[in-house]
């Protein structure tokens, strides 16, 4: 499977675009759209190879996706959304996928997708509202086809 348009629409308002490399609130390089793999302080980018750096970030994250089984459309692009926020090693190894599994709740997956809501602020786990506000959009697509 492959992001949906809508995905990508709504990835590119949570995550803005950003053509100069800047310290994410993990204090990690970061550029383009999220893209921090090999960024550096002082880099520029033009908004075509953002657009190339988030494709070239989606592609392997929906390689792993595709081969975790059958998603629908909606369940594929949360968790294509979660994977790309967090890491496809993250959502492996997290409670939400094994409550997806586990074909529990509506409810159930929906609380398990808001625990992921937090960012470190000063060394300290603080709720976010934007990462809330992601976290909705995810479970919320989630149960769409």
């Amino acid at each position: 499977m492959k992001a949906s348009k809508e995905l990508i629409k709504a990835l590119k308002g949570f995550e803005g675009l950003r053509l100069e490399s800047y310290t994410d609130s993990g204090d990690v390089w970061t550029i383009g759209y999220g893209h921090t793999f090999g960024v550096k302080k002082g880099q520029k980018i033009t908004k075509e190879q953002a657009e190339a750096l988030l494709q070239g970030d989606l592609n392997p994250r929906e390689k792993a996706l595709t081969g975790m089984g059958v998603w629908t459309q909606g369940q594929f692009d949360a968790l294509l959304d979660f994977s790309f926020n967090f890491s496809i090693e993250k959502l492996m190894g997290s409670t939400l996928l094994r409550k997806i599994r586990l074909n529990a709740s509506k409810e159930e997956i929906t609380a398990e997708f808001l625990k992921w809501n937090k960012i470190r602020v000063g060394g300290k786990l603080v709720t976010s509202q934007w990462q809330t506000a992601r976290r909705t959009w995810e479970a919320k697509r989630f149960f769409e086809v």
